[in-house]
């Protein structure tokens, strides 16, 4: 990057609010996925309006910017693929209206979303979509790519609490968009627009949400199956019972394994487990709840059901659940947990199918693959255990991942239920949206005429997907 444009952002946003040292870009030229590449300047706002006026320069000089939250992302989102101004938001982090009475929060991108949450439960309400980084994730980041978690099938994901938010256009204009009203039935809902839109049509500065109340009880019960598929109807069953959990977590036996394998034997021997959340007002409505649980599981064919009221036996449970992903690696210590195909969404009816599907596909190519996730809201996930210097094993999993969302697809479901799209999934994403494609691409191009925003993702992304990858391996770029 030319110095003098490099001057220009520094009357912006000070000595102290960029960044061009070698190990910082370096930094900034990775998020939790498996991709990587170097931005040619890392720039910390402090307002909306020092957002404008960097996005003011990059218009002018058709400079790539990436907006980036903390980073936890699985898809690749916020890597730089293109080079260009990395805009990180981490200092614009404050919580700047809380109106209790008019159940609203107005707070910036680059809050914590646990932070948020820490200051909410003072007043008894919470945010509620619980990703699996709440203690790092940044909100405008749940924003941009719509995140979710362990609660979406009961209070939902994050696009369901945003009433409005401000964001910057592509030549530095400050639009605010959406109310502070429960209700909007006025005209576009550019608010929702930009929820799922990974940077691709703005920048996101601060967003209001509605609250919803923090339940005053909840209980667990952890169920063990024979089968990932005995699994999957029992909470089908439950859905259809009816009744919508809090959360319900799914585990298959390589997720289990994994698990007992990095933390010491903290979960029972099972096919499959499953952790089902009730919450509620009263012990009455808990208690009847957790009953109703026990007894559709051991219809479905549990082999193990364990309830508890115990809040640090249940964190437990979740704790291990969580750490899936990080404890995978244990199973071949040579290898990597690598997220291709890692957020796929199917209609809930639906689980049992696909998780068969996708056992039956791993061994087809011969890859380890562990699929755990949201089951009840039918948002599964499936990590792959691969030695991630080995090309032949990039290329098999890439073959089983594109089959994995073929199946996925045909049942009626989605690529991402909560990370996005970013690079890992576009290829796919672009069979899914097929019949929607011409009229994304005419909103990118008229919301971002130079396509300076968070260029060549979503539907921009072209050929393969092993590319500028973060391991080292003979064959791949």
């Amino acid at each position: 990057m030319e110095q003098r444009i490099i001057d220009e952002i520094e009357k912006v946003v000070g000595k102290d609010g960029y960044s061009t040292s070698m190990a910082v870009l370096y930094t900034y030229g990775f998020d939790a996925s498996i991709f990587h590449n170097t931005p040619d300047i890392v720039v910390q706002p402090a307002s909306t309006e020092q957002v404008s006026e960097i996005m003011k320069i990059a218009n002018r000089e058709n400079i790539p910017v990436v907006p980036r939250g903390s980073g936890t992302g699985l898809c690749g989102a916020a890597v730089p693929i293109k080079g260009g101004i990395v805009l990180a938001m981490q200092k614009m982090n404050k919580i700047k209206r809380i109106s209790v009475a008019d159940l609203w929060v107005d707070v910036e991108a680059g809050c914590i979303y646990n932070d948020l949450n820490a200051e909410l439960a003072k007043y008894g309400f919470f945010f509620p979509p619980s990703p699996g980084s709440a203690e790092a994730c940044q909100v405008g980041g749940m924003v941009a790519t719509n995140a979710s978690g362990m609660r979406a099938v009961k209070y939902g994901a994050t696009r369901d609490f945003v009433l409005g938010l401000t964001f910057v256009k592509a030549d530095g204009e400050i639009v605010r968009s959406g109310t502070r009203t429960i209700k909007d039935a006025s005209g576009y809902q550019l608010a929702r627009l930009m929820c799922g839109s990974e940077g691709t049509l703005g920048i996101i500065t601060e967003i209001t949400f509605k609250l919803t109340t923090k339940p005053k009880k909840s209980a667990s019960c952890l169920c063990g199956f024979d089968s990932v598929e005995e699994a999957g109807q029992c909470i089908a069953s439950l859905i259809a019972k009816p009744l919508i959990p809090a959360s319900c977590e799914l585990m298959d036996r390589v997720s289990i394994e994994a698990v007992n394998k990095a933390r010491g034997n903290l979960l029972p021997d099972a096919g499959a487990l499953v952790i089902i959340e009730v919450d509620g007002e009263t012990d009455e409505i808990i208690t009847r709840d957790l009953k109703i649980v026990e007894e559709v599981a051991k219809e479905t064919g549990a082999i193990s059901v364990k309830p508890s009221y115990d809040a640090k036996e249940i964190a437990k449970w979740t704790d291990a659940r969580k750490s899936v992903m990080t404890s995978l690696a244990a199973l071949k210590p040579e290898c990597a947990s690598v997220s291709l195909a890692d957020d796929m969404g199917v209609p809930v009816s639906q689980v049992p199918k696909a998780v068969k599907a996708f056992k039956e596909i791993a061994e087809k190519y011969n890859v380890t693959v562990a699929t755990y996730g949201h089951a009840s809201d039918g948002n599964l996930h499936t990590k792959m255990v691969i030695d991630p210097t080995d090309k032949d094993e990039w290329e098999r999993g890439v073959k089983a991942v594109n089959e994995i969302f073929d199946v996925c697809i045909a049942l009626g479901g989605t690529v991402t239920g909560e990370h996005g799209v970013g690079i890992s999934k576009a290829p796919n994403f672009k069979k899914e949206r097929q019949s929607e494609l011409s009229t994304i691409i005419a909103i990118k191009k008229a919301m971002d005429p130079k396509n300076i925003l968070n260029p060549g993702k979503l539907n921009q992304w072209e050929g393969s997907i092993l590319t500028h990858l973060r391991y080292p391996c003979d064959g791949i770029q």
